[in-house]
């Protein structure tokens, strides 16, 4: 089968899900048995994400091969459960940066460069070459922003080409939005219609029209959008708030999406979806036995998407155990030693996320030390494993300004300090340990009875790491560090023995988790919660 092309894009308004609606597709086209993958275009001019403040943006998701991206990725992953690669994202400042650089090595030599035909011939061709890299079967390209932004125009144009080269093998997909006025306590098609107009004046033509709403639709509704938006009947989706992300592949699939892509792209003969595996997460989710309170300490808990995987994790780590999960998201900033069992008694677990900088970093240290003398689970990320690090050197070794070089670059105990490779490295963006690396477990550790390996694989994404000068006095007070990287004997992993879950991970398990394979350390983290709930 000849690659199709299925692209998806936005209008009325942002963050409507089209990384949601594109991951739930490609999840039913997959669960029919062909190859899927999907890239999402960013029409900013940043060369990717890793620079951007998580609060503007949301969290920076790292594939395995080391490419900070948009969180959209994540969804990906966790839908289809496949990885994603540094080519599943494309800013501007990428297809720019190339065109440029081309432009300088004289390829383009007597020619004006220009938007079109450089810019979108550089940009079909980032779509064209994913879909020969793994031979797939459809690539589902998700175009950030909303439809009339000035920064989105190359892509629709780029999309508008590619349709008329390709024909049936494109499939034009537009999510807009129905709202419910209730003052006139009516649905109001307006937004649709003039979002898919403007979508029309760039020549553009949507075979779908996917409605996020409310309420239902009702059949003169779509009868009306169908009339207004050239589309079929069939073709006016409806996408109504669901309880969770995970119902949509569902709700989808009734509504007939995938049918249409098929019927749009002229497959036939093919199976029915196989949704057995997703049906079967769904019922664990809403069917809970136990019930537990997990604090998620952190810098950024005012925004949700700045964490986003880690709810995610927590949420499949969760269903895996047949438990409903409230988080209670803490500014790090809020917190302190006096007032830590203020916010955190009556926690069945805690949580201190990544990040970056001072800010806050004390309040982190204040959950660690709370979690370490009451015998709380306890899971520490990135940022969270060395602030572990900080608090166990000053509450328990006796070194009282023990810190990160990050933060107090003058302390007289850097017990985190900042890498070798890093110390002669300039530049901000994309310059940091990133993706996959290897870690050794430790006999009769957690880790290693929660992995049931001898090496695993995780992603990684900082600068700093434990200072192995201190690695002596930290073992003989009670630390174990059960996870090394032997290549570089960087300590990956830190345990207390005298502790019933306390773990600490310099990379970021969160990203590997999906809805079919659950992350071993999120399963045993929340079992763990649960037990100290038992138990108190």
């Amino acid at each position: 089968m000849n690659t199709r092309y299925i692209f998806v894009t936005g209008g009325v308004a942002s963050s409507l899900g089209k990384g949601i609606v594109a991951a739930s597709l490609g999840n039913l086209l997959k669960s029919r048995g062909f190859k899927v993958t999907i890239q999402k275009l960013d029409p900013y001019i940043n060369v990717d994400p890793g620079t951007l403040n998580p609060y503007e943006h949301g969290e920076c998701y790292v594939t395995g091969d080391g490419a900070e991206t948009d969180l959209d990725l994540g969804h990906y992953e966790r839908f289809l459960n496949i990885p994603t690669s540094q080519s599943n994202n494309v800013t501007t400042g990428k297809i720019y940066q190339s065109v440029i650089n081309k432009e300088r090595r004289g390829d383009f030599l007597g020619k004006t460069v220009q938007v079109v035909p450089h810019i979108t011939d550089e940009i079909q061709h980032w779509i064209k070459s994913l879909a020969k890299s793994d031979n797939y079967d459809f690539v589902i390209t998700e175009i950030g922003g909303t439809v009339g932004d000035i920064e989105s125009l190359p892509y629709i144009e780029a999309v508008r080409q590619m349709k008329w080269e390709l024909g049936d093998k494109c499939v034009s997909i537009h999510l807009t939005l129905v709202p419910y006025l209730h003052a006139a306590g009516e649905l109001k098609t307006k937004p649709t219609q003039h979002s898919v107009k403007a979508l029309l004046e760039l020549g553009l033509q949507p075979d779908i029209v996917v409605c996020r709403t409310e309420y239902e639709l009702s059949e003169s509704i779509r009868k009306k959008i169908a009339l207004f938006c050239n589309v079929s009947y069939e073709s006016v989706i409806q996408c109504i708030d669901a309880s969770s992300i995970y119902d949509v592949p569902l709700n989808l699939h009734e509504e007939g999406l995938d049918k249409q892509v098929l019927k749009a792209t002229g497959v036939t003969n093919c199976p029915e979806p196989d949704l057995s595996q997703w049906k079967n997460f769904l019922t664990k989710l809403k069917n809970p036995i136990h019930y537990v309170d997990i604090a998620l300490v952190g810098k950024y808990t005012a925004l949700k998407d700045a964490y986003k995987s880690i709810y995610e994790a927590i949420c499949h780590g969760a269903a895996y155990n047949d438990c409903k999960v409230k988080v209670h998201s803490i500014s790090s900033e809020d917190l302190n030693d006096s007032n830590a069992e203020e916010y955190l008694k009556g926690m069945s677990a805690i949580l201190v996320a990544p990040g970056f900088g001072s800010r806050g970093i004390e309040g982190k240290i204040a959950a660690i030390k709370y979690a370490r003398e009451n015998n709380i689970p306890f899971l520490g990320i990135c940022l969270g494993m060395q602030c572990a690090v900080i608090e166990i050197a000053r509450n328990v070794l006796g070194l009282k300004n023990a810190n990160s070089s990050e933060i107090n670059p003058e302390s007289d105990n850097l017990v985190i300090d900042l890498m070798e490779e890093q110390k002669k490295i300039s530049g901000m963006g994309g310059t940091m340990r990133l993706g996959n690396y290897k870690c050794t477990l430790l006999d009769g550790s957690i880790a290693k009875s929660v992995y049931k390996k001898d090496e695993i694989l995780e992603r990684h994404r900082h600068r700093y790491e434990f200072n192995n000068k201190y690695l002596s006095q930290f073992e003989a007070n009670g630390v174990k560090f059960t996870g090394v990287n032997a290549k570089e004997n960087l300590m990956e992993i830190i345990e207390l023995h005298n502790h019933p879950w306390f773990v600490g991970v310099q990379f970021h398990p969160e990203y590997k988790s999906t809805v079919l394979e659950p992350h071993p350390l999120f399963v045993s983290f929340i079992a763990a919660a649960i037990e100290n709930k038992n138990n108190n």
